[in-house]
């Protein structure tokens, strides 16, 4: 037991005991009684079923989030990583494929470890509430799709970033940190055309109202698009959604067909306009340049501990690695990463909140964007009352019924 054990396990434990707090204080903070803005679109009945939803979301959270903080926990005081590491050297490679062989075996383990829930909540909690249109075999393609994916992108940046700290010296914090906004960014160009639809598919819409008014909406208010999609979310789930995707002139809208079948043209066209004044208000480009000089500071950081032995003792670790090293300052991180996300969120709520502004001022009707939150807080039978503490925490989106009031200047 040195200081940096103590930091890890405290922090684990304390991010896991924080998360069950909260989630607590969250479910017993539902209100049976129906909010007055969401009367005639909660019925008593779907009411009484999203705050069952909610329960048992918390509670599937709660023993999630404490079996594997338990393993975690575990696995580390029992030497695990050394074990892992005496493993992924017995292959008899360099240090940037021994790394490789690490990452991917940590992975295994936690997949291993995390798929039992997984498929617990999609066709158990999700089913007995409606939602899941997943099958088995829908699953199980998009999981080795998801470890194709991850092993050639995973592997390029962290080829790169192992190579950098094992061979550029002193600089190689910021090799590395060059070298994954270079990813980060390609990736955004990368995934619309040749990752996302792997998943789904993707079809232009038709011609008629929607596109019209979309368009129209986007050419007045100077956003340009490279097309507008209609995606099969529903062959997963019943829940809707839609995004923008891409860069510059290659910004994509991608509209859920649940989304679509839900929602009227008026709501449509506000729920976009939404998304768009997130673009038109800088929001995207803030957020870009926070997730940019974050990472450059983490590597930052990081460089400091790579060589520390003390941090490689806590682990139980016969040799340092890179590699290893990697993992541990994450783990090492955890408090940090803690209070930067609580900072975010809080960010992330004032932006919702502006882009709700700029979608009711731009489409002069407020009400469409109040209808369209209301509609599809019933169809996801989200939670109407959450804890303040709870939504201080983990959200990152106000609460739909702050979000009402503040469109109709009734304030929070």
């Amino acid at each position: 037991m040195n200081i940096y054990l103590l930091i890890i396990l405290v922090s684990l434990g304390g991010a896991c005991a924080l998360g069950i707090i909260a989630r607590r204080l969250n479910e017993s903070a539902l209100n049976p009684e129906l909010p007055q803005e969401f009367s005639g679109i909660f019925d008593p009945e779907k009411y009484q079923k999203s705050q069952s939803y909610t329960r048992a979301g918390m509670r599937f959270e709660n023993f999630n989030s404490l079996f594997s903080t338990i393993v975690t926990i575990i696995f580390i005081i029992a030497g695990g990583f050394n074990y892992i590491d005496i493993l992924a050297r017995g292959a008899g490679y360099g240090p940037v494929a021994t790394g490789l062989i690490f990452f991917a075996i940590l992975a295994l383990l936690g997949d291993l470890v995390s798929l039992p829930f997984d498929i617990y909540h999609t066709f158990v909690l999700e089913e007995k509430f409606g939602f899941n249109r997943t099958t088995v075999g829908t699953y199980i393609a998009d999981k080795l799709k998801g470890y194709l994916i991850s092993a050639i992108l995973g592997g390029i940046l962290l080829s790169g970033v192992l190579l950098f700290f094992n061979a550029a010296g002193s600089f190689a914090w910021l090799w590395c940190w060059l070298f994954t906004v270079a990813i980060m960014v390609a990736v955004q160009y990368v995934a619309p055309v040749w990752i996302l639809p792997l998943f789904n598919k993707f079809t232009p819409i038709e011609d008629g109202e929607l596109k019209q008014r979309i368009e129209q909406f986007a050419e007045d208010n100077g956003f340009e698009l490279s097309g507008i999609f209609i995606i099969d979310g529903s062959k997963r789930s019943t829940k809707a959604n839609a995004y923008f995707t891409g860069f510059g002139k290659k910004k994509r809208i991608a509209l859920f067909d649940t989304l679509v079948n839900e929602l009227s043209t008026d709501e449509l066209v506000a729920v976009l306009a939404h998304e768009i004044g997130h673009s038109k208000l800088g929001h995207i480009r803030k957020m870009l340049i926070t997730t940019i000089l974050k990472t450059g500071v983490i590597f930052l950081l990081m460089s400091f501990f790579l060589e520390s032995r003390p941090l490689f003792n806590a682990f139980g670790m016969e040799q340092m690695s890179v590699y290893a090293g990697l993992i541990f300052f994450a783990l090492l991180y955890t408090p940090v990463s803690i209070v930067l996300s609580i900072f975010s969120n809080i960010k992330s709520r004032k932006h919702e909140y502006e882009a709700d502004r700029y979608a009711a001022d731009k489409t002069g009707n407020p009400e469409s964007l109040v209808s369209a939150l209301k509609k599809l807080s019933a169809s996801n039978l989200s939670n109407l009352t959450p804890h303040s503490f709870y939504v201080w925490l983990e959200y990152s989106h106000p609460p739909v019924l702050s979000r009402i009031r503040a469109l109709r200047g009734e304030g929070s």
